[in-house]
């Protein structure tokens, strides 16, 4: 008992198909049942709305190598890896669903399981994520009071992709889990929002672009570090690009200004950017009077005033949390 499916009817899946009849019905999981008693296998329509064909014998390439020792387990991870179409294998006796993807191979988990490490995931997210906002706090204040040091920055950027990776985990839960997974998306959501968001405004705010490192390239080489490359800060410290390299993490910097500029409320993106470009540091931002901001492209006089007063108060809550 159990079952074989293929997720595709295009000609590449056709001319490995022997037998079986034609069905394209809508595809339902008491079709998919009553169909499944058959031995052949089942053919779906690429988006798996409809089901093609039933009780197919699939004819694989014999030699395409395989490490699985079951008949259908067998057939189904040769087919994946002959055709790029997600295969997947039921079998009821070892209790088992594996879907097969070119030379992936995951076997699915029933939905207690996976319940339970999901939500053993999101308690570790939780207090990850306490301890990112923690020095987050506390980034903010040193960039406010200008004693900003390399160690600093890149203790913020460990945290952040720490978390990150503990929520990509999560998302796969997600996935697998399907409708049952909503309740965990809704709490994932709400531990992330803005993560992804400061992560990237960390690295603008200190990165030294150069003519083959940009900030996609120095995002897409933070996300590649191993775990133990991720724990060293000199690791970490190095997707900065910083002229005097990374030595010395008691080094001192001086932020732009993305990340504080990105809390004022409704402020855009691309007049963060021209505020940025006009001052240069942070520092100067703070010190800028709102006929200064006014002068900026984009700003005017009432939202010169609102950032003037939307960045004293992040200064004084910052500086407030960090000695109380």
């Amino acid at each position: 008992m159990g079952a074989l499916v293929v997720v595709g009817d295009g000609p590449e899946v056709l001319n490995i198909c022997s037998g079986g009849f034609l069905l394209d019905a809508a595809f339902s999981p008491q079709r998919m049942s009553e169909l499944a008693k058959m031995d052949g296998a089942i053919i779906l329509a690429g988006d798996a709305t409809r089901i093609a064909r039933a009780n197919v014998h699939l004819v694989p390439n014999p030699n395409v190598p395989t490490s699985e020792t079951g008949t259908r387990h067998r057939t189904a991870e040769r087919v994946a890896r002959s055709i790029p179409v997600p295969v997947i294998s039921v079998s009821e006796d070892q209790q088992v669903i594996t879907v097969y993807v070119d030379d992936q191979k995951h076997p699915l988990e029933n939905i207690p399981r996976l319940l339970s490490r999901a939500n053993q995931a999101l308690q570790t997210l939780e207090r990850y994520k306490t301890r990112l906002d923690t020095v987050a706090a506390s980034l903010s204040a040193l960039e406010v009071e200008d004693l900003v040091t390399l160690r600093d920055v890149v203790t913020v950027l460990q945290r952040t992709e720490m978390v990150r990776r503990i929520a990509e985990e999560i998302e796969g839960y997600i996935v697998e889990l399907g409708v049952d997974g909503r309740l965990v998306r809704l709490q994932l959501e709400e531990l992330m929002g803005g993560v992804e968001d400061d992560r990237r405004h960390v690295i603008r705010d200190y990165f030294h672009e150069g003519a083959t490192w940009h900030l996609e390239e120095a995002l897409e080489a933070l996300a590649d570090l191993s775990t133990d490359e991720l724990l060293d800060l000199k690791a970490v410290a190095s997707m900065l690009h910083l002229p005097g390299g990374t030595a010395d993490l008691d080094t001192g910097l001086q932020p732009r200004g993305y990340r504080l500029l990105s809390k004022v409320p409704r402020l855009p993106e691309l007049v963060i950017d021209r505020i940025v470009e006009r001052f240069g540091s942070l520092q100067r931002v703070l010190r800028a009077t709102i006929d200064d901001l006014d002068e900026v492209e984009g700003v005017g006089e009432t939202r010169a005033r609102a950032i003037k007063e939307g960045l004293s108060r992040l200064a004084e809550t910052s500086i407030l949390d960090r000695y109380s």
